[in-house]
């Protein structure tokens, strides 16, 4: 099971409308019955609301075909609406990495994603200090993660364990320079410990909905 439920409706007490984007930013597109069951309301309360987030342009449809019968209409967020989760400055992280790779190199840009690694790979180290067990490590991961705004959780699987980022808050500056990617994975690894292996199995900059990640148990 999942050890945070980010739309967890008595947790996070906000408007109809945003509990929908936040829906459909962590589970991606899903159609207007299962949004309603989510908030535990109807499939037509949940279409009103939606309707009202297209006209802001904030939520668009998509018709999936599924054999015998009309094509089933599912709700995704549009750009416009992947927007209202900020991308922490994004504009001005990214002029500044353009300028510091243009005005003092490339290996000026490694310098600073290698500070930036120590400097995270401490303070992961330090809020983890008592954290005991391969579970609770991930979880307490997961929690960091999202207070850093990564909208992240974790829940079991067959083989260990799967991380997922709902959120990349620095995904401008990484498509800049995706060894800013490369630092976090090795981080998580740190972070976890040498009795598992972390491997990311989907990722934001390749088109993926969000970045996720495999963690398995040493044998």
């Amino acid at each position: 099971m999942s050890s945070l439920h980010l739309e967890n409706e008595s947790s996070l007490p906000r408007p109809p409308a945003e509990r929908l984007l936040t829906l459909l930013k962590t589970r991606g597109a899903q159609t207007a019955a299962d949004l309603g069951k989510a908030l535990g309301t109807t499939g037509e309360n949940a279409r009103q609301q939606l309707a009202k987030l297209a006209a802001d342009a904030l939520v668009e449809t998509e018709a999936v075909s599924r054999g015998v019968g009309r094509p089933t209409q599912f709700w995704r967020l549009s750009d416009k609406g992947q927007a209202r989760f900020p991308d922490s400055h994004a504009e001005l992280t990214v002029s500044l990495l353009r300028s510091v790779r243009e005005l003092l190199g490339a290996d000026a840009l490694d310098r600073l994603i290698n500070a930036r690694e120590t400097e995270m790979r401490t303070a992961y180290q330090a809020a983890m200090v008592d954290a005991e067990g391969l579970e609770t490590r991930i979880a307490a991961l997961t929690e960091i993660r999202s207070r850093e705004g990564y909208m992240a959780e974790w829940q079991r699987s067959d083989d260990g364990w799967l991380l997922i980022e709902n959120h990349c808050p620095i995904c401008a500056a990484a498509s800049i320079c995706q060894g800013f990617c490369r630092a976090e994975l090795a981080i998580f690894q740190d972070a976890l410990g040498p009795d598992c292996s972390v491997e990311r199995e989907e990722h934001i900059l390749h088109g993926a909905r969000r970045c996720g990640y495999r963690i398995r148990p040493s044998t």
